[in-house]
């Protein structure tokens, strides 16, 4: 079990997909390559949501769509207007795998160097890529038995940020939030 004392943590609400892709793109700022982000939550909650603005941000090729059939997608980084290229991305879907053996099937190792990595529903397979982690836990709200009828796309989600490991150490993630 990861002793999250003296991890770095932030919260923050998404009232809606733009504030979720806004959070993304606000990730890109402070993500590198070699970075693993590890995405939790219910289906919904807006994991793919906020990898769109990370990749967007990023500046990555391809529609990032979620990975749930294919598994694993790879987008490799766009030259910059100054003609430097950031990391890619390399967006992972777990909920279908089976364990870490498939989890490694997929060579995530190899890539993980020059991209950053993102695993939705990564929480307890992921962790063994490396030491060094961000992990946002996503939450939506849910329906009530008062209203049945309620929009499950509506309403306000909130998202906890940890950094875990030395990498993180020094990262202020709740002035990364407040932007």
């Amino acid at each position: 079990m990861t002793d999250t004392t003296s991890t770095p943590q932030a919260r923050v609400d998404l009232p809606d997909a733009d504030a979720a892709r806004a959070l993304g793109a606000a990730l890109a700022g402070v993500l590198r390559a070699g970075d693993l982000v590890i995405l939790t939550g219910d289906l919904g909650a807006g994991k793919t949501t906020l990898t769109q603005g990370l990749g967007a941000a990023l500046g990555v090729r391809g529609h990032v769509a979620s990975p749930t059939f294919i598994v694993a997608r790879e987008h490799p980084p766009l030259p910059r207007a100054d003609g430097t290229v950031g990391p890619g991305l390399v967006h992972v879907d777990a909920y279908r795998l089976g364990g870490l053996d498939e989890l490694d099937a997929l060579d995530l190792d190899t890539s993980l160097d020059e991209s950053v990595t993102v695993v939705e529903w990564g929480r307890g397979l992921a962790e063994a890529l490396t030491e060094d982690r961000l992990e946002l836990d996503l939450e939506r709200p849910r329906g009530g038995v008062d209203d049945p009828d309620a929009d499950p796309e509506a309403g306000t989600r909130h998202a906890t940020l940890r950094g875990v490991g030395p990498r993180w150490a020094d990262v202020d993630l709740a002035a990364l939030v407040a932007r």
